[in-house]
């Protein structure tokens, strides 16, 4: 683990062992950091190349002989945990912020939508400016109307309170 900067602005970096024991290298950065509302926190994606690697031996080793995958259940171990590190950090992040009494909601300047045409704030869920009438459209995130968390546009349900959205 290595952590880069200080303060308001943070990023860690997480990396398995330079030489392994058992299974494939991984790798993912962290980038923390204080914005006007709160904590911004933002996960990298994991760095495969190593896990792959080691479940390609794995697999042409087992193709060669069945039984070579007794030698290998230690490293098939292995990468599955890796495989997992990002929803582990996730898990950790979501359990210090719960802890702290944060949650994911958005703030009220980001359910702020200015109007590209004018420059007035509207509120989130406005399909015209309310100043000058111009449509504020696509620029709106959407957001669970149960809890506020902002989900993607192909989800049915909420990740962070489980509801229908």
């Amino acid at each position: 683990m290595q952590q880069i900067g200080s303060g308001s602005h943070l990023a860690v970096q997480i990396a398995s062992r330079q030489m392994p024991l058992s299974g494939g290298r991984t790798a993912l950065s962290i980038d923390i950091q204080t914005v006007e509302d709160g904590v911004s926190v933002q996960v990298s994606k994991q760095e495969w190349m190593g896990v792959a690697a080691s479940l390609g031996f794995t697999a042409i080793a087992a193709l060669a002989n069945p039984l070579n995958l007794l030698s290998r259940l230690d490293d098939i171990a292995q990468d599955i945990e890796s495989i997992q590190l990002t929803d582990e950090v996730w898990k950790v992040i979501e359990s210090s912020a719960h802890a702290q009494g944060a949650g994911f909601e958005l703030s009220e300047r980001l359910r702020r939508i200015v109007c590209d045409y004018c420059g007035s704030a509207n509120p989130g869920g406005q399909s015209n400016c309310v100043a000058c009438g111009a449509p504020l459209g696509g620029k709106q995130p959407r957001v669970c109307k149960h809890c506020g968390f902002v989900v993607t546009t192909n989800e049915i349900t909420c990740p962070n309170c489980k509801q229908l959205i």
